[in-house]
């Protein structure tokens, strides 16, 4: 049964638009994970351009280090668009979700079924999204942790001064 657009109620359209409502709070959840990732994702740009020019000019094992670290880099560059790619997938099934709601109105259609899966593959993306962020934390904790040589350096430059 297809519903004349003119015939529906103001009740009605006030009931799909609660239901919307909890789908539209989702979106601007995953729209402010979207600006985290899109920050982290900036920063790691920034990095890997400054590490650039001194991987060219440095040579032995200062080279080697530089060279793991930028191969870090592009590793967490991809992580961090791996996440926003399922984070941006999950908001497009969302505004799907909400799309089905107001047609099923419109047109009476029954769309539930289709509704729940979008809502499941939206929260399976979101999951996978937030997975691979929290990896990619990981990995970009272990990369800046202070290098032995240096701490090492710090302690021996502390016993030369004569401090403690």
């Amino acid at each position: 049964m297809v519903l004349d657009p003119t015939d529906i109620s103001v009740s009605t359209v006030a009931q799909v638009i609660q239901l919307a409502v909890a789908p539209v709070f989702l979106l601007a959840g995953i729209g402010a994970f979207l600006n985290v990732c899109a920050g982290r994702l900036s920063r790691i740009v920034d990095r890997a351009r400054n590490i650039e020019p001194l991987l060219l000019a440095s040579r032995g094992a200062e080279h080697a280090r530089r060279l793991q670290e930028i191969r870090t880099l592009d590793r967490r560059m991809g992580m961090v668009s791996w996440a926003i790619f399922f984070s941006v997938l999950a908001a497009v099934m969302i505004c799907i979700v909400v799309i089905l709601l107001f047609a099923a109105t419109l047109t009476g259609a029954h769309s539930g079924t289709a509704v729940a899966l979008l809502f499941i593959g939206t929260m399976a993306s979101i999951g996978l999204g937030f997975s691979v962020f929290l990896l990619e934390t990981r990995v970009g904790s272990r990369a800046v942790r202070i290098r032995t040589e240096i701490l090492e350096h710090m302690e021996e430059q502390r016993d030369a001064d004569g401090g403690g």
